[in-house]
């Protein structure tokens, strides 16, 4: 036995030094915010302080608007994730978005609270940062459980829902895939997401974000890029592990009792929360319409914008 003790620790050294090595190629410091806006946050982007943070927000359209649309990414997204819909709707109606506590430009709160009730109030503060008294409320995965989660809150300026692949409902059936994009479960692993805190392969990144699309090849380098960045900004990977702990499991019992007018768009190729879910959202909301959209993924407001949008501006149409 003593004989292959040499060989062991050689093979031992041997991986300490390929993991090194591979730290050393995939290193992937964080980034300043400020080294980040000349790309990522140039005009119509602004700055608001809400609740210690520098909010990074775009805020469009006609001022007069008796009923803003307010826009919520989900995880590891930004506020980039809506141009296509705000494009389609700034011409007629005020349309709000910002990047969340915790992701892209907002970066990381002081206390590590990324509870659903913890959003709620940002929403909140925010709704009153800028005087809107009620508006129309659109959120997808994450997001779409704040979105929702607000409106059940917050019924009397909560206008109309807006629900775009939906978190909210615990994994239970046993049908939902294991389809977790890699980054994603990279963060849910405690002892990998304290090397992915110093490392981020881009191929990582370009995984996930082909994951959650319905058809890959739409996924540009550029969209890479951003989803990178959004990443890397200064204290975000932190921040998602922590909002990985607090899990994506809403009071769902509240759904039954919302009853402004609600529509609910659904990917058929999510991947990430399938269909079922959609289906589900649909039954429990009183008078809510779903509607499907066959070959798209997880985030169908951003791999097709023109096509779903078509869809709210009818929600919308008097």
């Amino acid at each position: 036995m003593k004989r292959f003790i040499p060989y062991l620790l050689a093979f031992i050294a041997a991986l300490i030094l390929l993991a090194g090595v591979a730290v050393a190629l995939t290193w992937a410091p964080d980034k300043r915010a400020e080294a980040l806006k000349a790309r990522w946050a140039g005009p119509p982007s602004v700055f608001i302080e809400v609740e210690g943070l520098q909010v990074h927000l775009r805020d469009e359209g006609p001022r007069d608007d008796p009923l803003p649309i307010v826009l919520l990414h989900g995880t590891s997204a930004s506020l980039h994730t809506w141009e296509g819909w705000a494009a389609a709707l700034r011409g007629q109606r005020r349309v709000i978005r910002f990047d969340l506590p915790g992701f892209a430009l907002t970066g990381p709160n002081a206390n590590d609270d990324y509870s659903t009730a913890a959003y709620v109030r940002f929403v909140g503060a925010v709704a009153d940062k800028l005087g809107l008294q009620r508006f129309v409320l659109a959120g997808n995965s994450l997001g779409g459980q704040i979105a929702w989660s607000t409106a059940a809150a917050m019924p009397q300026r909560v206008a109309q829902l807006i629900l775009v692949d939906a978190a909210g409902y615990p994994p239970e059936s046993a049908s939902v895939p294991p389809n977790i994009p890699l980054g994603f479960r990279i963060a849910r692993m405690p002892g990998l997401r304290v090397l992915m805190e110093y490392t981020l392969p881009r191929s990582v990144v370009e995984k996930s974000v082909r994951n959650v699309y319905g058809d890959p090849s739409k996924v540009t380098p550029e969209l890479v890029d951003l989803y990178t960045d959004m990443t890397l900004r200064s204290g975000n990977r932190h921040a998602l592990g922590k909002r990985m702990d607090q899990g994506y499991t809403g009071q769902v019992a509240l759904l039954k009792s919302l009853k402004m007018p609600t529509l609910i768009l659904w990917g058929g190729k999510d991947r990430l929360i399938p269909l079922e879910f959609g289906q589900r959202f649909a039954r429990d909301i009183a008078g809510s319409r779903l509607v499907v959209f066959d070959d798209l993924g997880h985030v169908p407001h951003e791999e097709d914008p023109a096509r779903t949008v078509a869809a709210v501006q009818a929600f919308l149409r008097p």
